[in-house]
């Protein structure tokens, strides 16, 4: 009964690693799908380079857009920086960009873990590579003729991913070609892991080494921080709840979820013009804003037009 516990105060404030972990594994399984259902090497000269880069390249920068888009930081960073306010009241510059480039390291670091993966996973695979370079390798072949041009080569070669396409003449250089081609993308794949187990470990060690706490009150400040941003998003919850119920109630009469309603408000034709359409934030003074339609006509207008008792005739009420 107490082994559960005991994980669980172990891995709190690791939630980071936990997500990061969870990102490679699910990259890990989507490009063994992407592979085996999408993946077919043209086997062609000047194709193979383009379709083998492609299947490396791109879905690896398509997960780095989506790890910043996904990355609530990113949003915090970029969210309101034109604003003439933001710009009245910047603080330090140096400071500033200090603080800038720390967080923006920091989304890297989160965002670079799927691409990351992908591109390791497809080159300790090798299919992708084998594809891409196949035509470039320079070899010769047993049992072939030597007088063959470069060219001519270089479609030999370009087939030799496509096992179908190979003469049967030309199987062992082709079986040498795609081991030689293999060897070099895992290789590859191997040295981009223990670059990035490195390089992440000093940074870590490095930001260890600098900061201005200690072990434990750095874990104590990121507990801080967790809790804070936690309760801050359910206050938050709560307060724009309470707020546009205050909108809505007036708007429609009552509140949804009361119990014993005795009446309801019928908006008039105006009334839902005025709060239908497309809107965005309307400034009403230095200080405050108007975050919808409603919001605004809920502070314009008087509570006053038709009310429906809910067991009678309507009637015509005025509130002032």
């Amino acid at each position: 009964m107490t082994f559960l516990p005991k994980w669980l105060t172990f891995l709190k404030g690791k939630e980071v690693v936990i997500a990061n972990a969870i990102i490679a594994i699910l990259t890990i399984g989507g490009q063994q799908l992407f592979s085996f259902f999408t993946f077919s090497c043209p086997c062609h000269v000047g194709q193979n380079l383009i379709y083998g880069l492609a299947f490396l390249g791109v879905p690896a920068l398509i997960l780095l857009v989506v790890g910043y888009a996904l990355n609530n930081q990113t949003w915090r960073l970029v969210t309101g920086k034109r604003s003439p306010l933001q710009e009245q009241t910047t603080p330090n510059r140096l400071l500033q960009c200090k603080l800038i480039c720390f967080v923006l390291c920091s989304i890297t670091g989160r965002a670079l873990v799927a691409p990351v993966t992908w591109l390791a996973v497809t080159l300790i695979n090798g299919s992708y590579y084998v594809c891409a370079v196949s035509e470039y390798v320079s070899v010769h072949y047993y049992e072939a003729n030597p007088n063959v041009t470069a060219s001519e080569r270089r479609k030999i070669l370009a087939v030799f991913p496509c096992s179908q396409l190979v003469p049967p003449e030309l199987t062992r250089a082709r079986d040498e070609v795609i081991l030689l081609l293999r060897y070099q993308s895992q290789v590859a794949g191997w040295l981009l892991i223990a670059v990035v187990v490195i390089t992440v470990f000093l940074s870590y060690c490095l930001a260890s080494c600098f900061s201005p706490l200690s072990f434990l009150h750095f874990r104590y400040w990121s507990s801080y921080v967790h809790n804070e941003q936690e309760l801050f998003d359910e206050a938050t919850d709560q307060h724009s709840r309470l707020y546009a119920m205050q909108h809505v109630r007036k708007f429609f009469g009552f509140v949804p979820g009361s119990e014993n309603v005795k009446e309801i408000r019928i908006p008039s034709l105006r009334e839902w013009q005025a709060i239908s359409g497309l809107a965005f934030l309307k400034r009403v003074d230095e200080e405050h804003y108007d975050y919808s339609l409603l919001h605004d006509w809920a502070l314009k207008e008087s509570v006053d037009g038709k009310y429906l008792k809910t067991d009678e005739d309507p009637v015509i009420r005025t509130q002032l």
